[in-house]
């Protein structure tokens, strides 16, 4: 499956899941959210991958935490 914010690569047993999203620091929105339970799951059927590691693209950052863009029109309740 292809993924728009992330990468996955699989070598000896181990799969890496690489946030690929350097330009905002690999900020976390729905869309990351969303691509990391998809592809934990297809992890979890996947008998080649025994450990995973989970990086984040580019130099500065793993992950810049909560993508604040995409909370400025939401408020307290949701």
């Amino acid at each position: 499956m292809e993924y728009n914010t992330l990468l996955l690569t699989k070598e000896d047993g181990i799969g890496i899941v690489t946030i690929n999203r350097p330009q905002v620091l690999n900020a976390l929105n729905t869309e990351v959210y969303s691509e990391l339970y998809e592809i934990f799951t297809e992890i979890e059927h996947d008998p080649e991958i025994r450990v995973v590691i989970v990086t984040g693209a580019g130099d500065k950052a793993f992950a810049a935490g909560v993508d604040i863009l995409e909370m400025k029109d939401k408020n307290s309740v949701g």
